[in-house]
């Protein structure tokens, strides 16, 4: 089946962790045997020829680069300005990738029909000369990516917005973690303040999509209560199954399923059960697979009364390999597994097709619709 990934951050494994993307999982593992300066070295999910395997199709693929204060204990750049360059470093990446063939990527409707009638055909292209009509062996299209923003602190003005938007940007999520420029974020607490509140017009002028997750509880209600145009939430799970500011509450939950978002069930172990505990828990002891992430799925499609507003966003390589996700995830391929999890469980095929494309296409038509 079809899959769409709502979250990966593909230029961050690809610039900062120097991964070469467009190799085999165990080429890019065996390169990092040895290494210690990242805890997933060695371990990564996440490659194109997976993808392709897994039929991960279509993703939402970020920029990320946040700048902390002198005093913060989280890693980022020392100011705005670096972080800006650092976005453009990925985006640089992003269009190497797209001149060698490997992704494309989604700015409209029009560009979403035509990428996805190219998927769902899975159609044999002629390798002969120009016009021959002869046909070789099957080579997938490019893997479709929407540009999307994790934490905003890199965008220096409004007029930076601008430029970003006309480069692809599509989604924008205020915050990460701590406290940002625009929103406060994961363990951070307070609201957008007057320069996050014109960040969301300006995102709402461009038809930019809002990305809830990581806004802590202050933040997202402000960001609910100004801004007009699309939301989701690219990987984000229950608070109620992990008692965490980093989950949403059923409060926060149903919010969202009344604006017709979508919300991307996250892989990230620590966010799968309570009381994970990074670099000692393991997952295979643990019991976290996939049957828990369908938990978290499960828990909203409960509270909404359908499948409509669930999705994978797996953050797979989100900084953890297979340390800290699901045990019967080996890669990236194996999101193609969640929908037989599902069907096990009950689900219908059509709400199958939802989860695991649907809803978020829908979404995006929406946003994208004039």
């Amino acid at each position: 089946m079809f899959i769409v990934d709502a979250h990966l951050d593909l230029a961050m494994n690809a610039i900062e962790w120097n991964r070469d993307l467009t190799q085999p999982i165990d080429a890019i593992r065996a390169r990092e045997a040895g290494m210690t300066d990242k805890p997933d070295r060695g371990r990564g999910t996440v490659s194109f020829p997976e993808m392709r395997r897994g039929r991960v199709g279509l993703c939402v693929a970020t920029q990320i680069a946040r700048y902390v204060a002198r005093d913060s204990t989280l890693p980022g750049w020392h100011s705005a300005d670096q972080a800006w360059a650092m976005t453009q470093a990925q985006l640089a990446w992003y269009r190497a990738m797209e001149e060698r063939g490997e992704v494309v990527q989604i700015r409209d409707r029009a560009g979403l029909d035509r990428h996805l009638a190219a998927w769902m055909a899975n159609v044999d292209h002629a390798t002969g000369d120009a016009g021959s009509g002869e046909l070789g062996a099957r080579i997938e299209p490019p893997i479709g990516y929407v540009l999307s923003l994790e934490g905003a602190d890199s965008i220096l003005t409004p007029a930076h917005l601008e430029r970003a938007y006309a480069d692809g940007l599509r989604a924008v999520g205020p915050a990460h973690y701590g406290p940002g420029r625009y929103a406060q974020g994961t363990n951070a607490s307070g609201g957008l303040g007057p320069a996050g509140l014109e960040l969301l017009r300006e995102m709402e002028r461009l038809g930019i999509i809002l990305d809830a997750t990581h806004l802590c509880d202050d933040s997202f209600r402000d960001a609910l209560d100004h801004f007009n145009g699309t939301v989701w939430a690219s990987h984000s799970n229950c608070r109620t199954l992990v008692g965490h500011n980093r989950q949403f509450s059923d409060d926060q939950l149903r919010e969202l399923i009344d604006r017709d978002a979508v919300i991307g069930a996250a892989f990230d172990a620590w966010m799968l059960v309570p009381g994970w505990v990074r670099g000692e828990t393991d997952p295979e002891r643990a019991g976290v697979t996939l049957e828990t992430v369908a938990d978290h799925i499960d828990h909203i499609c409960q509270l909404a009364g359908n499948a409509r507003h669930c999705a994978i966003g797996s953050d797979l390589d989100g900084a953890f390999g297979r340390e800290q996700c699901p045990s019967d995830v080996h890669t990236i391929a194996d999101l193609a597994n969640v929908p037989g999890v599902l069907r096990r469980r009950g689900y219908t095929e059509a709400d199958v097709e939802q989860i695991a494309h649907g809803n978020f296409l829908r979404v995006l038509r929406h946003a994208w619709a004039t």
